[in-house]
């Protein structure tokens, strides 16, 4: 396992918790006694995602606990996608507040955290006192797989079904994670290119979506991408990818919850450069969302913001989120 040395920050400390059998890293910050924050990342991430987050709310008071999830960074995982579903995403947090001895906690995500703290909200709501979605706004589950949906609507060549084949995606991405990681971060930034529907073209590899940045970037450093690469160094992109891998296999044992609405308290932010919100319905997916979360409390876009929320705008992220938490109950 590579130092992670760089990747130290003032005040979070970290440790591993016992999660049904996964050994789960969690980066900790703020005191032990304050109101519980979970702060779930996304694909291709790691606790470091949240790095702004983690020191602004233990500022405030709360304990902000950041884990590697199921098959990231120093956590790892199976091998299969199988065992990747959103039960067992769900069962890894619900794990985690059982390993932290909390009853509940505001649940917050990022890209797929943000489906795995909704999921959280919805299968066990008295676990959740609020839930905050970045990125990835909640979506019930409907009457038709997801995939099929996703290449009726954009084809085979739309990266979630380019990344269902094993191995593939596996080795374009894990070739130069350094490259990876500058050029995904960047072309799916409010800076970059990717903000319409990311379709891979034929022949070609997801990078091909995410051309070398110009130059430096205003909210990315030479420093935080050494993190990444080597926070990857170990586990390699298979466990991300097989999240998305496992995406039927959740649909159809979610079958109890077609349509369920979820009904915690709930705060949604995203950019309005995002990918995400573009293939989601843009700006009428916003109006429409507290149809499925009646206990939306805010809902914005950020003007200029790509899809890397937290990271791209971390003072206006940390203060709604703060402001969202000091209001619950």
């Amino acid at each position: 396992m590579p130092s992670h040395d760089s990747a130290a920050l003032d005040g979070v400390t970290h440790r591993f918790i016992d999660v049904g059998g996964l050994s789960m890293h969690i980066a900790e910050a703020g005191p032990d006694t304050g109101p519980l924050v979970l702060l779930l990342h996304g694909f291709p991430e790691c606790w470091y995602s949240w790095r702004h987050q983690l020191t602004a709310l233990a500022a405030a008071g709360y304990h902000v606990v950041a884990p590697d999830q199921r098959g990231y960074g120093r956590t790892g995982g199976p091998s299969g996608a199988a065992r990747y579903t959103m039960l067992h995403l769900v069962g890894d947090v619900i794990g985690l507040l059982d390993g932290l001895g909390a009853e509940r906690a505001v649940v917050a995500g990022h890209d797929w955290g943000a489906p795995a703290a909704w999921n959280t909200a919805l299968l066990r709501p008295d676990r959740v006192s609020g839930v905050i979605g970045l990125s990835v706004p909640y979506l019930p589950r409907g009457s038709v797989p997801p995939l099929q949906t996703l290449r009726t609507f954009y084809g085979d060549g739309f990266y979630m079904c380019y990344f269902q084949e094993p191995g593939v995606a596996d080795a374009e991405l894990g070739r130069d994670p350094r490259t990876t990681f500058r050029r995904m971060l960047h072309a799916a930034s409010g800076e970059g290119p990717m903000g319409g529907i990311p379709v891979v073209p034929p022949g070609g590899g997801f990078l091909d979506l995410c051309p070398e940045p110009d130059g430096p970037s205003a909210w990315l450093t030479d420093g935080d991408i050494d993190v990444f690469v080597a926070e990857f160094a170990g586990t390699g992109f298979t466990g991300g990818l097989n999240w998305y891998r496992s995406m039927d296999l959740s649909w159809e044992l979610s079958a109890a919850w077609r349509h369920a609405p979820v009904t915690v308290p709930a705060l949604y932010l995203a950019g309005d450069r995002d990918l995400v919100v573009s293939f989601t319905g843009g700006q009428a997916m916003l109006e429409g969302l507290k149809d499925t979360v009646p206990d939306l409390r805010e809902a914005r876009l950020l003007p200029g913001c790509g899809h890397w929320t937290q990271q791209e705008r971390p003072e206006e992220v940390s203060e709604a989120m703060l402001s969202f938490a000091a209001a619950l109950p």
